[in-house]
């Protein structure tokens, strides 16, 4: 019996080991916690400005509200703004038909040819927003990064034109690689992990590697300054344990009600939210 006890002491403590985010209070120091983040900027996919458009980031901008935004490559290695991996249900042709293939498989002079759903928005470049937001309000930087190095050199690019922007933002990533890349590469910057649980999301994704990114595994190899997670699961123990035991910061994603907001903000420390615009202003209560 005495065995099995040692033995289940030691599993804990790896696993506490394992999930131990940075320890650093950089982000509580950084002033990104003082705003409300719309998500792919104050957008209405009904509208003329959708989902990571320039017409809704410059909405939210001009409210005061944070925004959280994608980033991937193009084929000829441009960074732009851009959620999905594939095209097809934002971006339409030049006939309004939706655009097969994924970013990465267009140049960007092809993809300025496509437009974003119903309205005239094309798809922007990350300097074009960067250059309209001006540090004017905290960012948080999605990389969009799947499993292979090509789509890894997101964080280079991006990192490339972040060194040279004035404004407060953060980098975040479902891959951890690619907060792991900041990690080794410019430590300084302030890198969340996001996740989700994935197992009950989607039954699709039962594999060992998403019980592993969903359960924050990898939080010794890339040490987050924050856990972005999805606001439907505040109860998954390692990210309870992050916030609670770590003291890590902990953003949720997507709120979309009042409502839900309110119970957020029994769990977590920062916000992401689309479909409502905040009653309160852009500013956390």
């Amino acid at each position: 019996m005495r065995i099995v006890w040692i033995i289940a002491a030691i599993v804990l403590l790896a696993y506490l080991v394992v999930i131990m985010p940075v320890l650093r209070q950089n982000m509580r120091q950084s002033g990104l916690l003082k705003v409300l983040y719309a998500h792919r900027g104050l957008f209405d996919n009904e509208s003329d400005a959708p989902e990571n458009s320039m017409k809704a980031f410059v909405k939210a901008a001009e409210l005061g509200f944070g925004i959280e935004t994608d980033v991937q490559l193009s084929s000829d290695g441009v960074a732009v703004l851009f959620h999905d991996f594939t095209l097809a249900r934002v971006a339409r042709d030049k006939d309004n038909q939706p655009v097969s293939g994924k970013v990465h498989d267009y140049t960007f002079e092809q993809l300025e040819s496509f437009h974003l759903l119903n309205s005239s928005e094309k798809i922007p470049t990350f300097q074009s927003f960067l250059d309209m937001v001006n540090g004017r309000v905290p960012l948080i930087i999605e990389l969009k990064i799947e499993n292979s190095d090509k789509t890894l050199k997101v964080c280079e690019t991006a990192d490339q034109m972040l060194r040279k922007y004035k404004g407060l933002y953060c980098i975040e990533s479902f891959n951890p690689r690619g907060v792991q890349w900041f990690k080794l590469n410019h430590a300084e910057v302030i890198r969340g992990q996001l996740s989700d649980d994935f197992w009950k999301e989607d039954p699709s994704h039962k594999s060992l590697l998403m019980l592993a990114c969903g359960n924050l595994y990898f939080n010794f190899l890339t040490k987050p300054d924050f856990i972005a997670y999805d606001v439907k699961y505040p109860d998954n123990l390692s990210r309870g344990l992050c916030r609670n035991l770590y003291r890590n910061i902990a953003v949720c994603w997507t709120v979309k009600s009042e409502e839900q907001f309110k119970e957020a903000k029994n769990h977590f420390d920062a916000y992401i939210f689309d479909s409502f615009v905040p009653k309160d202003g852009p500013r956390v209560h």
